[in-house]
């Protein structure tokens, strides 16, 4: 029977040895665990991914936490001075204010909607079930 150099590339013959305590190592297996992988594979993704072989992050994920990042900016930007106004004694409107704490809401869900997206996508990929 002839190998595909797909196959030969893929075989996983190469072992590191690694040391955990009783408690690490019962941590390791329930994480394992609930993404759904053995220990070995679970500990070679992660591996992966630290090492830069295999970006955490995709494109995609990269680019929404970016925009992510500058809508927090914003809107830090506003609060920050609304604060600065109270701190100088003027009251801002109020709808200034609720329309900030409003932007920060909206913020702050999407990334939150966001990064449990981009959980269950990368949990999905280290199982090889394509996200």
């Amino acid at each position: 029977m002839v190998r595909s150099a797909t196959a030969a590339v893929q075989r996983k013959d190469r072992v590191a040895h690694i040391r955990f305590s009783p408690a690490e190592f019962d941590a390791l297996e329930a994480a394992a665990s609930e993404a759904g992988m053995t220990v070995s594979a679970f500990v070679r993704s992660l591996s992966m991914e630290g090492a830069g072989v295999r970006p955490f992050l995709a494109d995609r994920d990269r680019a929404v936490l970016n925009l992510l990042a500058d809508g927090m900016r914003a809107v830090g930007g506003n609060l920050n001075q609304i604060a600065r106004a109270i701190n100088t004694g003027r009251l801002p409107g109020e709808e200034n204010i609720a329309g900030s704490i409003k932007d920060a809401h909206r913020v702050a869900t999407t990334l939150a909607y966001e990064l449990a997206e981009m959980t269950r996508h990368a949990a999905a990929s280290r199982r090889g079930e394509g996200g």
